[in-house]
This record gives C-alpha cells, sequence and structure tokens, in this order.
C-alpha cells in the first residue's frame, strides 16, 4: 500500500527564523492583528518593500478573499504572507490558490499547525466550511517563538492542549500512516515535555510537528465531539480537553493517561453543555470526516455516552 505525505516546500522554525528569511519584494501581508502587534512582528522580521491588509476578521469569507484579489490585481505582488494565527493564513492559502502568487504562513500564535496543512477554513453564505486542497500548501512556513513571550497564560493553554489533541488523535487515526505517525508521536513527546515541565519555549516546535503529523492524517473523535461545545462559545483548546480525553478513553489510546495529565496540569475546569445530549449527538454524527477516522466505530449510543461523561462525571478529577 502506497501513502502520499505533503508539507511545505521550505520550512525555517527556531530563534530568528522570522528574521532570517528572504522576503520577495512588493509582498503582501495579511493579518488579523493590530498594527501595534504587527508593527513589532514587521521589524523583527526586518522586511522591506511591502504592503499590510490588517482587515481580516475571524472566520474570514469568500468575500473578503475576492476583496483582497480585486484591490491588489495588477500590483506585480512578489508574495503573500500570512501572518497571524489560522484566519490569515486561511485567508492567504485561498488567494494564493485563484491568484498562482506564492504564500509565505507565519503563525503569531501556535496551536492549529495550520502552517503545514493543506486545509482551509473559509465562510460560504456565513456558514463555516473547512476546504482540503493541495494549492493550499505554504510555498514556505516560518515557525518562530518569537511571540511567546507576551501570550496570556489562557491562550497558551488552549494553544497547547489543541496541539496535544492534534498529535495524539492524529496518532490514532485509520487514514495515518507509519510517516504520520512518526511525527505525531514526536509531536506530542515534545508537547507533553514542554506542558509538564513548564518548557514553554518547545510549544510551537511541537506544535509545528503535530501539523505536519496530523495534516497528513486527521483528527478523530475528540475534535468531533468538541464542536458542540465550541457552537455554545468554548474556545477550541478547551473544549479538548476533556472532549478528547473522554474520546481516548473510549479508544483505548495509548495518549489517555499523558493527555488527560497535560489537561490537569493546564487547570481546565469542567465543561457544561445547553442542549440536549441527543441532540448534540444529532449534531455530530453527520461530521465523517472526523468519525470515520476513528479507530473504533462510533454510534449515536457511543457518542450520547462520551457526551454524558464530559458534562455530568467530570474526566478530568
Amino acid at each position: 500500500m502506497a501513502w502520499k505525505v505533503m508539507m511545505p516546500k521550505k520550512i525555517m522554525f527556531g530563534e530568528n527564523a522570522a528574521k532570517e528569511f528572504p522576503y520577495p519584494k512588493n509582498s503582501l501581508v495579511i493579518t488579523t492583528t493590530t498594527p501595534d502587534i504587527y508593527n513589532k512582528w514587521l521589524d523583527y522580521m526586518g522586511i522591506k518593500n511591502y504592503e499590510v491588509y490588517d482587515k481580516v476578521t475571524p472566520d474570514p469569507a469568500i468575500e473578503t478573499v475576492e476583496a483582497i484579489k480585486k484591490q491588489y490585481e495588477g500590483k506585480n505582488i512578489g508574495a503573500y504572507i500570512g501572518l497571524g494565527g489560522g484566519s490569515s493564513m486561511d485567508v492567504c492559502k485561498y488567494l494564493s490558490k485563484l491568484t498562482g502568487i506564492p504564500k509565505i504562513l507565519i503563525p503569531t500564535t501556535f496551536g492549529t499547525g495550520a502552517e503545514m496543512t493543506t486545509y482551509a477554513v473559509i465562510s460560504f453564505d456565513h456558514k463555516k466550511k473547512l476546504l482540503q486542497d493541495e494549492a493550499f500548501l505554504a510555498d514556505a512556513a516560518i515557525v518562530d517563538p518569537y511571540f511567546l513571550p507576551g501570550t496570556p497564560f489562557n491562550i497558551l493553554r488552549n494553544s497547547a492542549c489543541d496541539a496535544a489533541a492534534q498529535a495524539s488523535e492524529g496518532y490514532d487515526s485509520k487514514a495515518g500512516n507509519p510517516f504520520t505517525q512518526f511525527f505525531c508521536k514526536e509531536a506530542f513527546d515534545i508537547l507533553y515535555d514542554a506542558i509538564m515541565n513548564d518548557k514553554h519555549h518547545l510549544l510551537p516546535y511541537g506544535a509545528m510537528l503535530s501539523g505536519i503529523g496530523f495534516g497528513n492524517s486527521s483528527t478523530t473523535l475528540g475534535h468531533a465531539l468538541s464542536y458542540v461545545f465550541s457552537n455554545e462559545g468554548v474556545p477550541h483548546g478547551y473544549a479538548l480537553s476533556s472532549c478528547t480525553t473522554v474520546a481516548h478513553k473510549f479508544n483505548k489510546s495509548i495518549y489517555y493517561k499523558r493527555f488527560k495529565e497535560i489537561a490537569q496540569k493546564l487547570k481546565f475546569e469542567p465543561l457544561k453543555l445547553k442542549q440536549p445530549l441527543d441532540q448534540a449527538a444529532d449534531v455530530i454524527m453527520p461530521d465523517r470526516g472526523h468519525l470515520d477516522n476513528n479507530p473504533i466505530p462510533v454510534s449515536k449510543q457511543d457518542i450520547i455516552q462520551c457526551l454524558d461523561e464530559i458534562v455530568n462525571s467530570n474526566p478530568l478529577a
């Protein structure tokens, strides 16, 4: 059986990675961040000869992508630089696919692994769609821990939990292979050490490896369960703390014990759900992208039992 693995053409990581990269002339920097934050980055990067588009909002819509394309048509842009979180990078990915202009992705937080993957989330008619396309792969991904010292603990812990969930679910995924498992295992070991022993400088590196691993294998039941909590406003990483713990228990994952230790160390509170469990299970069941890759088949009854355990028994106790 043959496997296919994809990752960016060029990856630079570590201290000063963003400073040492040779940026093309006439780049368009696309960001969700505010001038006080992105100007520090631009000074640090030492980039010359560029323009900034900073009107990208979280959960970007296709209209934003088309507006940027129109605004900069004929301006001979050398590259798009996605600077920020997943939203900036997703806009860059889609723009690059439409125009053929290369893209450089620089995360200013960590956890999504978006800079490594062939996925983008764009809204069409106010509905978020997860898209996959080889054209979404970065021409260059730059992972630099420059942003870490200013990161608030709450964002840090949500991102760390997200990365650890992706690595461990990606390892267990039926769509995985020895190559993706190698990256997921290495990622989880680094993230576990970084979280349990407060070596925060290692977190972006672990998240990057996780992105290569799960980006080629998919996440599973934990992520499927988490979205009903996220729909009620719970941050994604926070939702995964209990959801992935319970999913790992259900799957008899080798990561169950250590993932639970991570969630405990990061001091996550128990989750609550406003809607009835039966109704929530109906929302989760159509999520075949995650459920079909789960190592064990999942019925609606299994999902109800998992949700019951998440909201009624505090799985992190």
